[in-house]
């Protein structure tokens, strides 16, 4: 990020108003997404691990999230809603001083993590998808120590990221109207798509 765009994108209130719901409605403002999710930041390269909540640089290597104070939009508004091409869930981000990413990854992890697959979701996948997702599950939910002795036996109920199967590493968001109207009938300026990757 250049100097300039560190002033932009620096925490604190002096961006004017947060705008709610309404505001979006009544202005249909275009919303910029910050650098980092738009990936655009060649400093450093966000991945944060659903499964566990850590990020670190893309490289591998565990890197503090200095940023996550930012903005996660431009102008900053009191919600988001992040969606997916690769799940039917909706994740509703909320902060009334203007949502940052820490609020994003913290919103996504926890709704991934915290809610589980339900009968009737799983029932909409084929038999062979079921059977990757719940590999899956065995697999994020064993202790990585135990994962190189003997494979694990008893069924692991499948949380919403485990749907992801090995695509559960969350690198940013981007824009694209076109399948928000496909997925939920409308567009709004703060609909996003979460990219994600199997690294």
């Amino acid at each position: 990020m250049t100097a300039e765009s560190v002033k932009k994108w620096a925490p604190g209130n002096s961006y004017g108003p947060v705008l709610s719901q309404t505001d979006l409605y009544l202005l249909n403002p275009e919303l910029e997404i910050n650098p980092i999710f738009a990936q655009k930041d060649q400093s450093f390269h966000l991945v944060l691990n659903l499964c566990n909540g850590q990020s670190n640089d893309g490289e591998g290597r565990n890197s503090e999230f200095t940023a996550k104070e930012q903005p996660a939009v431009l102008p900053r508004v009191e919600q988001l809603y992040i969606i997916s091409e690769h799940s039917p869930w909706c994740t509703t981000v909320r902060n009334e001083k203007g949502v940052t990413m820490a609020d994003v990854c913290q919103a996504v992890w926890k709704d991934y993590t915290q809610n589980y697959v339900t009968d009737g979701e799983m029932g909409t996948l084929p038999a062979r998808i079921q059977e990757q997702v719940k590999r899956a599950a065995l697999y994020n939910q064993t202790p990585h120590w135990q994962q190189y002795g003997h494979a694990p036996t008893q069924a692991a109920r499948c949380r919403r990221v485990d749907w992801f199967k090995d695509r559960h590493y969350f690198e940013g968001l981007k824009k694209d109207d076109r399948y928000s109207l496909t997925r939920l009938g409308f567009k709004a300026p703060n609909i996003f798509i979460m990219e994600l990757t199997n690294y």
